[in-house]
């Protein structure tokens, strides 16, 4: 039977200091790049393991707000947004071209994903601020977003992301991190989450119904606790699903 590629991000360069074990198992990284966490060091070390690993290179940017590590939706004005977006970039841009690698795709990060899945002013500043990307790099947005919507229509590159480590409300937002339901952690329950929104291009809510969803990739967030059993159990268990990562 043909196997079929699928594609497992990971957020990475955050602090956790976990990456070496995580790249071999993932297929796209997207690496913290100053906004909520990530220094030059940090994105350097990501960057090269990313080429030695053969993993495509995604930006990470975020709200710039290391305090809460970008997780909570920032009071910013339009033009403070699009600099720190365009800044964090740079920054990410200019490591990518000293150790020669090439930037597959950006991502926004917690906060500031959320944010642009829903409200369209916030959207459009982002798209702003990575408006010279818009021809050569992808961009990872939630199904159905309005930043997806945004984004296409402005002529922009998307790939839709779905969340095999996230529980789903029924309007297909992420169960809030403060729910002790928002996280799902056992590499068994992760399989199923995900082959459920693979192959039925449905999720089953924390509500128990199934909401249609299709993506693209799928991700696993480096800093949930048991990252690396997860991604090793998928490993392990996507080939006999005839799915493999890449």
């Amino acid at each position: 039977m043909t196997k079929h590629f699928i594609d497992i991000n990971c957020d990475v360069g955050e602090g956790v200091g976990n990456e070496e074990a995580l790249f071999p198992l993932i297929s796209s990284c997207n690496i913290a790049c100053g906004g909520h966490a990530g220094s030059k060091k940090s994105i350097v070390f990501c960057l090269e393991l990313a080429k030695k690993c053969n993993v495509k290179i995604g930006a990470h940017p975020s709200y710039p707000d290391r305090e809460n590590f970008g997780r909570v939706s920032m009071n910013i004005s339009s033009d403070a947004l699009i600099q720190s977006i365009k800044e964090q970039l740079q920054l990410f841009m200019s490591l990518c071209n000293q150790i020669d690698v090439q930037l597959h795709h950006i991502k926004p990060h917690g906060a500031l994903y959320n944010d642009i899945a829903k409200d369209e002013l916030v959207a459009k500043m982002f798209l702003t601020g990575i408006e010279e990307f818009k021809k050569d790099v992808v961009l990872y947005v939630p199904y159905g977003s309005v930043i997806q919507k945004l984004a296409l229509e402005n002529g922009f590159k998307v790939l839709v992301e779905a969340f095999a480590d996230r529980n789903y409300n029924t309007d297909l937002s992420l169960v809030s991190r403060k729910e002790s339901n928002a996280l799902i952690t056992d590499g068994k329950e992760v399989l199923n989450h995900l082959l459920t929104m693979y192959k039925e291009n449905e999720v089953k809510t924390v509500s128990g119904d199934k909401i249609p969803i299709i993506a693209n990739t799928y991700c696993i967030h480096g800093d949930t606790p048991s990252a690396l059993q997860i991604l090793a159990y998928l490993s392990n268990e996507l080939p006999h699903h005839n799915l493999l990562i890449k």
